[in-house]
């Protein structure tokens, strides 16, 4: 167990979202025992102990502390509102629930690199294109959010370019050790399957 005791910041999960693609709601998908919500709170919880999931407080409230969509429906960017509108804390890391190869260590990286950039969003990217629901987020990236919200804009990479954005480039990532591939997410049943063979074969569990 990690623990990084990182007091300035607030992990939110991201356990929104209709799992269409899934045909089941990806938070309650089991690996190695433990549902992929369960991972991603004690992952989140080793980075710090104020944890807070973003989706419905009827799935979701016996697990911690919830927030809900001020503006429903909406995708990721409006769970990343209603995080920042809730939250007083300078940093906000957002975590999708659906990436389940994620790593402290790696998410320490990122919380280093945000504070030393003073950026409104640190964020990674991988195989050419953002990780925005794995990155750092200050309050000041609200106000953009909320604007798009309301002109009906869900988009959330095309925010980054309004605020001073630390771009953490994959080869970055390698260098201080990290693989691209601890961004996979599961969207469909096909890779979550092999998500639960990888970690098999990781493991030593062929």
């Amino acid at each position: 167990m990690y623990d990084f005791g990182v007091a300035d910041t607030i992990v939110f999960v991201l356990a929104g979202g209709k799992s269409s693609r899934m045909g089941r709601h990806k938070a309650f998908l089991e690996i190695e025992g433990r549902t992929l919500l369960s991972r991603t709170i004690e992952l989140a919880r080793a980075l710090s102990d104020q944890v807070r999931i973003v989706g419905d407080s009827e799935k979701f409230s016996t697990f911690g502390p919830v927030v809900e969509d001020i503006y429903p429906d909406r995708g990721p960017l409006g769970g990343i509102h209603a995080a920042l509108s809730s939250s007083a804390a300078e940093l906000n890391l957002m975590l999708a629930v659906d990436l389940p190869l994620l790593r402290a260590g790696l998410l320490q990286f990122l919380i280093t690199q945000s504070r030393q950039a003073g950026a409104v969003v640190t964020v990674p990217r991988v195989g050419g294109g953002f990780q925005p629901l794995c990155a750092l987020y200050r309050k000041a990236f609200l106000k953009p959010a909320e604007a798009a919200l309301i002109e009906g804009k869900n988009k959330i990479d095309a925010l980054f370019s309004q605020v001073a954005t630390r771009v953490i480039e994959e080869s970055e990532l390698e260098r201080a050790g990290f693989s691209a591939q601890m961004f996979s997410n599961v969207n469909t049943p096909e890779e979550y399957e092999r998500t639960v063979r990888d970690l098999r074969v990781q493991a030593g569990l062929r």
